[in-house]
């Protein structure tokens, strides 16, 4: 049996769903905090059961059986994500799963200047050191952040936010149906991923020149003072925990953390990726 953790998040639920189109659905499991938000899935034949990383002995149900699980990353940072990421590496482990696979990111790093880069890192070190066999999927970073990034910019015409730099912007529906590959195809990938991305990296000033191609009107790119803006945010009522972790993206994007792009989430997916462009039609749509 596959088991995939957070079943009803953007991304697990289309993992599994793309699962569905290759493996028949008595062979999947999934480990949801909420089962009565996977009853979709449970009509379809798939094993719904509860699942929390902040609930260790949860887990022991939610992974029995299991010949491969995938751990979906946590929402959280620091030593509350990798607790939990290390949580489900010890239930998979003794579950007796014959291999663990791990969403990471393409800019996995312990000196990486965006929080959740240093997670990803401390919890392939520890899926490296657990002794069993592991798939750390180097993910490329959400394309579906781009949207968040734009502020008013539809409106004003100018997109402002901190200095920044080229990332491989990559779509939820191309990582879904690489992993899905991945997991249908056991042991395709042994330790670390090539990154996952999509095949360009583009600054928020290629954005903005597809956002004036696509309305038709000016949209200007205005960088902004790091402090600056990241009191607009608080005073906007961003925590001031999440707008500094914010502002570390930027940070790492400067440092090119993001900028590295290859071909092998198209070879995996047998065509090209889909492209920034596509998911800013949908934005200025909206």
């Amino acid at each position: 049996m596959i088991v995939i953790t957070g079943a009803t998040g953007r991304l697990g639920s289309q993992i599994v769903h793309r699962l569905l189109e290759r493996v028949p659905a008595d062979r999947i499991g999934v480990s949801v905090r909420d089962p009565a938000g996977a009853a979709g899935l449970a009509a379809r034949g798939v094993r719904v059961r509860r699942g929390d990383f902040s609930d260790p002995d949860s887990l022991a149900d939610a992974f029995e059986g299991a010949g491969q699980i995938l751990v979906v990353s946590a929402n959280d940072t620091g030593e509350t994500a990798v607790a939990q990421h290390t949580a489900a590496v010890d239930a998979a482990r003794a579950a007796g799963a014959k291999r663990i696979l791990y969403t990471s990111h393409q800019a996995a790093a312990a000196d990486s200047l965006f929080a959740p880069m240093p997670d990803h890192a401390a919890t392939e070190r520890y899926l490296a050191r657990a002794g069993t066999p592991y798939t750390a999927l180097r993910n490329g970073f959400y394309a579906s952040t781009v949207p968040l990034l734009l502020g008013q910019a539809l409106e004003t015409g100018e997109l402002i936010a901190p200095a920044d730099g080229p990332v491989s912007w990559t779509a939820h529906e191309d990582l879904a149906e690489a992993a899905a590959a991945i997991v249908a195809d056991e042991g395709r990938f042994d330790g670390a991923t090539p990154p996952l991305t999509s095949g360009d990296a583009l600054d928020l000033e290629d954005i903005a020149t597809i956002l004036t191609e696509l309305t038709g009107r000016t949209i200007r790119r205005v960088v902004a003072d790091d402090d600056e803006w990241t009191a607009g945010l608080i005073g906007h009522g961003v925590p001031e925990g999440q707008a500094n972790l914010l502002l570390g993206m930027f940070h790492a994007s400067r440092r090119g953390e993001f900028a590295t792009t290859g071909p092998a989430l198209a070879d995996l997916l047998g065509r090209a990726t889909t492209p920034l462009r596509s998911v800013l039609e949908a934005a200025v749509a909206r």
